[in-house]
């Protein structure tokens, strides 16, 4: 544990689920300067195929390297993702349908493991920086997951105040990589060919 980390009241410790380096960009620049001791989470057993997973990844490092805060990485199971959304009957659903819904619970829940484990007294997320996610329905699994290991959530509506023309304006003087899907190969459907390889 740094001086930094000890100084800082244990209530001011936030680890911040993590969709993509863009959406990061408000999230991580507004919660450090109100004083939350923040460390980034990324979960992405849902990103098809695995370069674009490495892709975001590196991205994100840049992002927190840049922004002096750590990042914790959770484990790339395409797999058991794949699985767990088929035996779901999940696969075939809408994108923005359930099968987001429970993707957003796997990703939330194992970033309130994270957060318990690395002495985190907060959660909170960056999915809501994107216009095109359901910001009550991510408050609602978000409150939930935070709840159910003793963690107070961090309510956010990221693309409020201008958060999303914000997290465009950052990731284009930072040079970010901006992907054109959520991520999981059935949010591939639809696209031009020469985006969804």
């Amino acid at each position: 544990m740094t001086d930094r980390e000890e100084a800082l009241p244990a209530g001011r410790r936030l680890l911040l689920h993590i969709c993509c380096a863009p959406d990061a960009t408000v999230p991580a620049r507004d919660l450090t300067a109100e004083g939350w001791q923040v460390t980034g989470f990324f979960y992405g057993s849902n990103i098809h195929p695995r370069e674009e997973y490495v892709r975001r990844l590196t991205t994100l490092h840049r992002l927190m390297a840049h922004e002096g805060l750590p990042l914790e990485e959770g484990p790339y199971a395409p797999e058991d993702w794949i699985v767990h959304m088929e035996r779901s009957g999940l696969m075939e659903e809408p994108e923005g349908g359930r099968r987001c819904t429970e993707c957003f619970l796997m990703q939330l829940a194992s970033a309130a493991e994270a957060a318990v484990r690395l002495g985190c007294t907060h959660l909170c997320t960056s999915l809501t920086t994107s216009p095109h996610k359901d910001v009550e329905r991510i408050a609602r699994l978000g409150t939930a997951c935070a709840a159910s290991r003793g963690l107070t959530w961090e309510p956010r509506v990221w693309r409020k105040r201008n958060g999303f023309l914000r997290s465009l304006e950052i990731s284009r003087e930072l040079g970010l990589y901006r992907q054109n899907y959520c991520g999981c190969v059935a949010s591939l459907q639809g696209l031009p060919v020469e985006c969804a390889l």
